[in-house]
């Protein structure tokens, strides 16, 4: 596991990504803390503008606790890694220096347990200092639905606004050719 590292928040997220791509087009934002894409993942803080802490975890099996005590928030999500590269990424200053790349396995399917606290002490607000922490644990898995572990206010917010939206789970990467379809 790596010390806690400061990393700097821009519009409210940061990032889990692969080879620095950032497909936020196809991003899932339903659980309102971790957002996969086709390939790696957006984290949203409370925060607007200014530091976090995060402490970073490459494993190659799942974590066998289930104390969320300390942590606000808890969630799950798969990603796809297709460069080989799973890096902690502040989205304006880049790769957080001292935090390990993730992927452990290389290209591949990851889950990702993102352990949040402090994201409601000043929601939207500016901190230089930083008040929200976040765990991310990182393992090789088959790809799953996402998980909320340990809910807040905030998640059952974005839980509940996205019901009446189609659920998907991460995007597989899409075929080199498409199937032929034959006329009947």
């Amino acid at each position: 596991m790596s010390a806690p590292q400061q990393l700097f928040v821009a519009e409210g997220t940061f990032g889990i990504l692969d080879g620095g791509d950032i497909p936020v087009d196809t991003a899932d934002w339903s659980n309102g803390l971790a957002a996969p894409m086709s390939h790696g993942a957006i984290i949203l803080t409370g925060i607007r503008t200014g530091d976090v802490q995060v402490t970073a975890e490459a494993r190659d099996t799942p974590p066998q606790t289930t104390d969320h005590a300390p942590w606000d928030e808890v969630v799950e999500v798969s990603v796809l890694c297709q460069s080989g590269q799973l890096l902690v990424e502040s989205l304006d200053l880049g790769p957080a220096e001292d935090l390990p790349d993730l992927a452990t396995a290389g290209p591949g399917w990851y889950r990702i347990r993102v352990h949040a606290h402090g994201r409601n002490t000043n929601p939207d607000g500016t901190d230089s200092d930083p008040i929200e922490r976040y765990l991310l644990t990182v393992w090789p898995s088959a790809p799953e639905a996402a998980a909320v572990l340990k809910s807040s206010q905030r998640i059952a917010a974005e839980l509940a606004r996205h019901t009446d939206q189609p659920e998907h789970g991460p995007l597989p990467t899409p075929p080199a050719d498409p199937p032929l379809i034959k006329p009947e």
